[in-house]
């Protein structure tokens, strides 16, 4: 379901607690995609993104979207447990509408150089700009698990990372994002940036079970992580947005 936010300039839509499925400008604004130079630990992320926002006259709200990096894949368990302390944050903003999170999020663990402690890799915020510009969008990561679900046990071809599995894997993640782009009202033809996030990079895999699905967005490419998502046991995630301003910061 997409739900208005009429403080951020956006809808979104809707997913799980600790974040939304995506996020899509409303006219007269644009998402705007902010990297960090250096990753932050997750919190003091925080504090840059509210310094940032009020150096350009925008609200806490005009956030709508967290790229995370934690140290290594959490148990389901610990995942739940690392949600509750960022959801407490979230709320402390007064980001929440209704009892939805809006904010879109993608979370991984690195396979080289994990950091540390969680961190702050970039977020998106929505900024002022004509109401005819292209629609913008963030679509959040997502992995081989039913939309919705937080059970270990409904993940796809749990503990196969062989090619075959791999490619059934790969091939649900890709048709999630696609799912998610038609509920917000945008399109593949719209994608300016699609991100990869395995460690089970076999032969053809993108070629087989992403690229048919992307359509006129393969013109600009994608973007292989060599990361792990955040829970023990999914071996394959995807984020796609539609962006036209990406600033490092």
């Amino acid at each position: 379901m997409l739900i208005a936010n009429p403080r951020g300039g956006y809808h979104f839509l809707t997913g799980i607690s600790p974040f939304s499925s995506g996020v899509v400008a409303d006219p007269g604004f644009e998402v705007v995609h902010a990297t960090l130079g250096a990753h932050l630990p997750w919190r003091e992320g925080f504090e840059l993104i509210d310094a940032h926002l009020c150096k350009f006259g925008r609200e806490r709200q005009a956030l709508c979207a967290i790229e995370l990096r934690c140290t290594t894949p959490y148990s389901m368990g610990g995942f739940i447990g690392f949600n509750a302390g960022y959801v407490e944050l979230v709320r402390s903003w007064d980001l929440y509408v209704d009892d939805h999170n809006p904010l879109a999020r993608t979370n991984v663990a690195p396979a080289h150089n994990p950091p540390a402690e969680p961190v702050l890799h970039a977020f998106s915020y929505t900024a002022e700009t004509d109401d005819d510009a292209p629609t913008t969008f963030v679509v959040s990561g997502a992995g081989e698990i039913p939309e919705a679900t937080l059970d270990d046990n409904a993940i796809i071809r749990k503990g196969e990372t062989g090619p075959e599995a791999m490619r059934e894997k790969a091939g649900h993640v890709a048709a999630t994002m696609g799912s998610r782009l038609a509920a917000m009202g945008a399109s593949w033809d719209l994608v300016t940036t699609t991100d990869v996030y395995t460690v089970f990079m076999h032969e053809d895999l993108l070629e087989d079970a992403v690229i048919p699905s992307m359509g006129p967005a393969t013109r600009h490419g994608l973007r292989w992580y060599r990361s792990r998502p955040p829970v023990h046991d999914l071996d394959f995630e995807m984020d796609v947005r539609g962006i036209r301003h990406e600033i490092t910061i």
